[in-house]
């Protein structure tokens, strides 16, 4: 039998060690230096489930070049307001980057690497959208730089693999930020929680949460150690439920009424990852193309330089799936047993409502090797199969909640469920998750903390310089934060 072992009491108790759990822990140590924090990771290291750059499927969601952030409208027109947002908030993040190199919070810069952000796409409807797309960011400062062209050539030029040995009577139409960046979310997850713990953090990997219960004003959670069997009790003040697909879960063994209504719907991914160097070394962008009707945001094709612990690779996809399990390390039983009485209602009306991303998720299933190949080929018409292998990549929960209309909708994005008294809160959801990290955390903590939140807002703005400004409404600001970051950054 599992022996019990002595409990330990935090300030701040973090479930899971990804990159919302390691940002909201570097803020909070920043702010309350003198609060204690204990991490319990079920995995043996960091940031190995949804901040893997091997599971994620977008490593720098900045709204450069992702045409599901600015649909068209009914009348062919493009509203930038949903683009614009989004890199509002990875602007946060970049400056929170930034705070974190130049205050030693990471080994160095090497997690974040200057790669072009480029948008492609083929036929007339889909090039007359991304005009109208590049027509309505353009004279918005944050996407100032972006490029639009319809000529070959000059795709060529930008990114040759897209290019080569393409019909020359194709349409096709591309637009293009050079700035864009390259995030390695999985490193920036391990370096911020090895300077959590190295500040006096208590960091427990290999840790199972088994369970949270009311505790006073606080909370009773009990952990198991998985090498061992041990389980102890952990007392906190405040917990956050940073555990990727198994947030859903954890919120509601804790009973807060917040997560009532919620249910979740996960979605696998596979990639094909080049093998090649003499093709890798011949791309240098992440390109995005057009979603297929009915899939879901994260599933959008790309051909997608990454660098991953300094490698440079290249790989195309996600090519979507379904299974039932709500992160990769876990089993088939998690979206059975995450049905409750008071999310069947919108479960069901989210079946019923989404027949369309039920037939793409049959389809991407069925779908063989040489379609996975046809699939690769329209991003790179010379490409060679046998030089890519298919790695499966992470689970994402996409979030289904209650509406008073429908009975339930499918929501795709993230959502921070946090209990009335501020004494627990947690992240559902998928993109642009990682890349917005640190807006999410700075407004969980006004949330969760309000008496203290006005008191800390002058230490926000020194890992924030431009906290409480919306950049693209000062373009000069902009200019100075951009050139500040890409400085410290290491981006010039």
């Amino acid at each position: 039998m599992p022996s019990e072992t002595s409990t330990e009491s935090f300030d701040v108790v973090l479930i899971g060690a990804g990159i919302m759990s390691a940002t909201l822990g570097t803020m909070i140590n920043q702010l309350e230096p003198t609060w204690s924090i204990g991490l319990f990771e079920n995995l043996d290291k960091a940031g190995e489930e949804s901040s893997s750059p091997w599971n994620n499927a977008g490593t720098g969601h900045s709204a450069l070049c992702e045409l599901n952030y600015a649909p068209a409208k009914a009348d062919g027109t493009v509203d930038p307001a949903k683009a614009i947002g989004i890199n509002e908030q990875f602007q946060v993040s970049r400056q929170f980057y930034s705070w974190a190199v130049e205050n030693k919070r990471v080994a160095d810069a090497d997690f974040i690497n200057a790669l072009p952000h480029m948008s492609f796409v083929i036929g007339e409807d889909h090039s007359k959208y991304l005009k109208a797309r590049y027509d309505a960011l353009k004279p918005n400062a944050l996407f100032g730089e972006m490029e639009h062209t319809t000529d070959l050539d000059t795709i060529n030029e930008w990114t040759p693999l897209v290019a080569k040995g393409r019909d020359a009577s194709q349409k096709v139409a591309a637009s293009r930020v050079a700035s864009g960046t390259d995030v390695d979310f999985g490193r920036l997850t391990k370096d911020l929680t090895n300077s959590l713990s190295a500040a006096g953090a208590s960091v427990n990997y290999g840790h199972k949460v088994k369970s949270l219960k009311r505790d006073g004003a606080g909370w009773e959670i009990t952990v198991k150690d998985n090498a061992s069997g041990a389980v102890k009790t952990v007392k906190a003040k405040f917990v956050f439920v940073g555990a990727g697909g198994g947030a859903l879960s954890l919120l509601q063994k804790s009973g807060i009424d917040e997560i009532k209504g919620f249910g979740g719907f996960p979605v696998s991914g596979q990639f094909l990852r080049c093998t090649d160097e003499a093709v890798i070394n011949q791309h240098h962008a992440k390109v995005y193309g057009q979603a297929s009707v009915g899939a879901p945001p994260m599933s959008v094709p790309h051909l997608d330089t990454r660098f991953v612990d300094g490698k440079r690779s290249l790989m195309f996809g996600p090519y979507a799936g379904f299974s039932m399990n709500f992160l990769k390390s876990t089993g088939q039983m998690d979206l059975p047993l995450s049905l409750r009485p008071h999310n069947i209602i919108p479960m069901l009306a989210v079946g019923k409502d989404n027949m369309s991303l039920t037939t793409y998720l049959i389809k991407e299933v069925l779908k063989s090797r040489a379609k996975k190949d046809e699939a690769l080929a329209e991003y790179f018409p010379a490409a060679d199969g046998s030089q890519w292998e298919l790695i499966t990549a992470g689970q994402r929960v996409q979030v289904i909640k209650k509406d008073a209309k429908k009975g339930g909708v499918l929501q795709f994005g993230t959502e921070v469920i946090t209990s009335s008294d501020g004494s627990i809160s947690g992240l559902l959801g998928a993109s642009p998750g990682a890349s917005t990290a640190t807006p999410i955390m700075v407004g969980l903590l006004s949330r969760c903390f309000p008496k203290q939140f006005a008191g800390w807002e002058a230490k926000l703005k020194e890992m924030i310089p431009s906290y409480g400004t919306k950049l693209n409404e000062n373009p000069a600001l902009y200019a100075e934060v951009k050139a500040a970051t890409d400085k410290s950054l290491e981006l010039i």
